[in-house]
C-alpha cells in the first residue's frame, strides 16, 4: 500500500503494539542478577536516556521542521529509531525494577547456587569453568550461564564431587562438579 494512504497515527500504533522484548524469566521467578550485571544495565540505560534518544530527537525535530514528513527519510526513520529506543529504555527500567541484586562473595555455601563458579570436568576429560549469573548477565563465551539455563538448572544444588547429568545435543552427559568457589565477576 501507498504510504499515501496511511495515517502517521497508524504507524506509531502498530509500532505500540509491538511485543517488548521477550522475557526469558519464567512467571513469578525474581530477577537474580550480580552487582556487575546490574551495573551494566544502569550504564546502558543512562547511554539511552541521555545520549541516544536526546540525539535522536533532535533529529526528528530538525527533519520535522523541514515540511513533508510524508517522504522525509531523517523524519520517519528517526521516528522508528526514537520508538526502538523508548521500547529499550522500558524493558531496562522494568528489569533494574524487578531484580534482586545478590553479590557472589556474599553467598556462603557447600552447594552451588546463583553466584557460584564452577569447574566442571565432562565425560571426555575436558575441564571448564561456568558462573551461574542472571539471564540479563549470559555470555557463553566467557562462561557466563544464566541460573535459569538447562545446564544452570543441572548445577543448581550440586556439591564439588557429585555427577550431574546434563542434556546435550549429542544426548546426555554426566559432568564431575570439580571445584566451587564464590568470586567477584566483573
Amino acid at each position: 500500500m501507498s504510504k499515501a494512504f496511511t495515517r502517521e497515527d497508524d504507524e506509531n500504533q502498530l509500532d505500540d503494539e509491538l511485543p517488548e522484548e521477550a522475557s526469558p524469566l519464567p512467571q513469578g521467578e525474581k530477577n537474580y542478577i550480580t552487582p556487575a550485571g546490574a551495573e551494566r544495565l544502569r550504564e546502558e540505560l543512562k547511554k539511552y536516556l541521555y545520549t541516544e534518544r536526546p540525539k535522536i530527537v533532535s533529529t526528528v525535530s530538525w527533519a520535522a521542521s523541514n515540511g513533508d514528513r510524508s517522504e522525509n527519510a531523517d523524519y520517519i526513520y528517526g521516528k522508528r529509531r526514537l520508538r526502538e529506543i523508548d521500547r529499550r529504555i522500558r524493558f531496562l527500567t522494568k528489569r533494574l525494577e524487578a531484580a534482586e541484586i545478590i553479590d557472589p562473595l556474599s553467598q556462603k555455601s557447600e552447594q552451588v547456587v546463583f553466584g557460584a563458579t564452577v569447574t566442571i570436568r565432562d565425560e571426555a576429560g575436558k575441564e571448564r569453568v561456568y558462573s551461574i549469573v542472571g539471564i540479563d548477565e549470559t555470555e557463553i563465551k566467557r562462561g557466563r550461564i544464566s541460573w535459569i539455563s538447562p545446564v544452570g538448572k543441572a548445577l543448581l544444588k550440586s556439591r564439588k564431587g557429585d555427577f550431574v547429568t546434563i542434556h546435550t545435543p549429542k544426548g546426555e552427559e554426566e559432568w564431575e562438579i570439580i571445584d566451587l568457589k564464590f568470586v567477584a565477576l566483573d
